[in-house]
């Protein structure tokens, strides 16, 4: 499914990447079944999603730096209440989507969604596909729950836990119709670029997941990162640009909500650019 037919998501600030191998192991997790497997077991090197050969990543990196914060106790009820439903524990096998949904549709996979806002928002707006978000910052995970709650929303799934370990594991080849990585961690600092989550072993590996037509969307409000952006996307041999501007970044989704993030960097001036590759 391409861009046009699948809308997305924006979500919030992870940082960093990691390059943890694949299992080798074909079962399928269901969610709530037991399992007493071994999530170290059966490592080997990466086959499906490799990394180039050329590129220097001396050693992992999470896909995500914690931050302060509090969960608050509504945050927690929901968390308490909705999160059997709704969140899905990590477990290093292959997951089914479809049995984790309650059905088939077509799966978006977002890294990082902050507090929920507009993850929540999006996913009423498109009933009709399911998003898998992932999350490890407790207080965003406990606002997300309470606003599926208050909002009634059956299509969220959330897996509290490093996107790349779960994108490693859990996610087999062609798995994915779309994948958003919206405003990550920018590490301003030139010193800290390497942090940075979209670097080429990650989109690799996202590439191998979506299936042909499927889609990746990033977006950032700190230009130096976007160019960065466009430069690793477009590096990668299986994915091609949907832009139709000289420029190569993609219009602004018309239907994507506001963050409270996203209006305060317009009131200051600040740029937001998309960029927008198909799985070819």
């Amino acid at each position: 499914m391409t861009p046009s037919g699948l809308r997305f998501l924006i979500g919030s600030r992870p940082g960093g990447l990691s390059t943890i191998p694949p299992v080798n192991d074909t079962t399928t997790f269901t969610p709530g079944a037991a399992s007493t497997a071994d999530p170290q077991a059966g490592l080997n090197p990466t086959v499906a999603g490799q990394p180039p050969a050329n590129v220097a990543h001396p050693k992992s990196i999470k896909s995500y730096v914690l931050r302060a914060g509090r969960t608050t106790s509504g945050q927690a009820k929901a968390t308490e209440e909705l999160g059997p439903r709704f969140a899905l524990p990590y477990a290093a096998r292959p997951l089914d989507l479809s049995a984790a949904f309650g059905r088939s549709a077509p799966t978006v996979l977002e890294i990082g969604f902050g507090m929920g806002e507009a993850t929540a928002h999006i996913a009423t707006v498109l009933p009709e596909v399911n998003f898998l978000c992932c999350e490890v910052h407790q207080p965003g995970v406990g606002a997300l729950l309470k606003r599926i709650g208050e909002q009634g929303i059956t299509n969220i799934r959330i897996v509290a836990h490093d996107a790349v370990e779960v994108i490693d594991h859990m996610l087999t080849p062609g798995a994915l119709d779309g994948v958003h990585i919206f405003f990550p961690d920018p590490w301003h600092k030139k010193r800290h670029n390497k942090r940075r989550l979209v670097q080429p072993p990650l989109v690799a590996k996202l590439a191998s997941r979506l299936k042909p037509g499927g889609y990746l969307h990033c977006a950032t409000d700190w230009e130096p990162y976007a160019v960065q952006m466009l430069e690793v996307l477009g590096a990668e041999p299986l994915l091609q640009n949907t832009a139709t501007a000289e420029n190569g970044y993609a219009e602004k989704p018309a239907y994507r909500p506001l963050t409270k993030f996203e209006n305060r960097g317009i009131k200051l001036g600040h740029g937001v650019w998309d960029v927008v590759f198909r799985r070819v």
